[in-house]
């Protein structure tokens, strides 16, 4: 199977605000469902519900699980990104933003999609985005 590589940014179109559900010793939970524009090696629109951990030290942890239609390198189809990011000390300078592709979630010419991706925030705030994958 041939490893292929994508890239590009996205955009936030929607952000149904975070909404805390769990505070207790100075950590709060909240869960946010946010909708995205993908540019790029993909061209799409995703949903996304998200639960992020705020501390005394900022936003510092989250997990997601995003439903993604558009096409990749030509392919058309929907997936699942399951989500993983945080931060050692609520700052950008110690963050990591990691996706894995959810093994038998893609549909239609993705069906067979597998792989894994980052998220970099650049410092004007942008979001670009790589994807290492293979597709049946």
């Amino acid at each position: 199977m041939t490893l292929h590589h994508a890239g590009g940014t996205f955009e936030i179109s929607s952000w149904d605000g975070e909404k805390p559900y769990d505070e207790q010793g100075g950590n709060k939970l909240a869960r946010a469902h946010i909708g995205k524009t993908f540019h790029g090696d993909l061209v799409g629109t995703s949903t996304t519900e998200m639960i992020g951990v705020e501390s005394a030290a900022g936003p510092v942890a989250y997990v997601a699980v995003e439903h993604v239609q558009g096409i990749l390198h030509g392919r058309e189809g929907t997936f699942v990104l399951q989500h993983s990011a945080g931060s050692e000390d609520g700052t950008s300078d110690t963050q990591w933003l990691r996706w894995q592709i959810v093994p038998t979630t893609g549909t239609g010419e993705l069906a067979g999609l597998r792989g894994s991706g980052t998220i970099t925030i650049g410092e004007d705030g942008g979001h670009s985005w790589s994807l290492e994958y293979t597709v049946d």
